[in-house]
């Protein structure tokens, strides 16, 4: 009797789950379903408008970028951190939130991963070279997006976590004159980079402390170099945390109000 009543909750719960994550995923349709395709470069995306959207107003866009967990070709997996709090909040932020989605066989920055003798992953970020192919569609989007004729280019925001905050900070010495803010979260990139893009756009950094994919000395050697720079950057570093840091950042209560705040400078 006790053995069967356990498998009755059992099921409840995966019942209960399973509801919850529906009703999750029947939220973010409102994220509509994109394809960018130029020649051989396609990249699939999902964009939320703002209620009541109008294409002859202008306004502001975000670009997030997801983590190496989220790649394929579903366009749904990119949705799965950031994307609710963008839509809780839009009746307070209106603005056209984009996430695109990497290919399962690219990566957003052209970082070197290699391992060491002890099988540890070394992360070798570049200061320049030629974008990898996620890299290069992402580029066109953003430029088809800014062309669009309703995106305020004054108010053009950038932010992504883990190989999606690595991306951010790639995209950042790439276009450096484009984004008005950025939040990179557990990611990392080249600090002789930062000079390029540390007086014209504001960061603000999230890492966990004992992150043990990317390491948050690639964080804190970044923010080191934008403030050496001239940036006004803030970094927020979570105790006891690991490589989850989304968890939190996305939580943080003036994260919105932070981005949606700046404008291009």
């Amino acid at each position: 009797m006790l053995k069967h009543t356990y498998r009755l909750l059992a099921l409840l719960l995966l019942l209960l789950a399973s509801i919850d994550a529906q009703a999750q995923q029947g939220e973010l349709d409102a994220y509509e379903r994109k394809m960018y395709t130029n020649g051989n470069d396609t990249l699939p995306y999902r964009i939320l408008y703002p209620k009541g959207f109008n294409p002859s107003k202008k306004y502001p866009l975000v670009l997030v970028l997801h983590g190496a967990g989220e790649r394929g070709n579903n366009n749904e997996a990119q949705l799965v951190y950031g994307a609710k709090r963008f839509l809780e909040e839009q009746e307070q932020f209106p603005a056209i939130v984009v996430f695109p989605q990497c290919p399962k066989d690219s990566y957003w920055s052209n970082v070197d991963i290699v391992k060491d003798e002890t099988g540890e992953r070394i992360f070798n970020f570049q200061d320049s070279g030629k974008p990898t192919e996620a890299m290069q569609s992402l580029l066109g989007l953003l430029k088809q997006l800014r062309k669009s004729g309703y995106v305020d280019k004054d108010r053009v925001y950038l932010g992504g976590l883990s190989m999606g905050g690595m991306g951010t900070f790639e995209l950042l010495r790439r276009k450096p004159s484009t984004f008005a803010a950025a939040f990179p979260i557990c990611g990392g990139g080249a600090p002789e980079s930062a000079k390029k893009y540390a007086k014209k756009v504001d960061l603000w950094i999230f890492h966990g402390e004992v992150d043990s994919v990317v390491p948050v000395e690639h964080s804190k050697a970044m923010a080191k170099s934008l403030e050496e720079a001239g940036s006004d950057v803030k970094l927020t570093v979570y105790p006891g945390v690991n490589h989850n840091s989304w968890d939190y950042a996305f939580k943080e209560p003036e994260l919105l109000s932070w981005i949606f705040s700046h404008k291009k400078k």
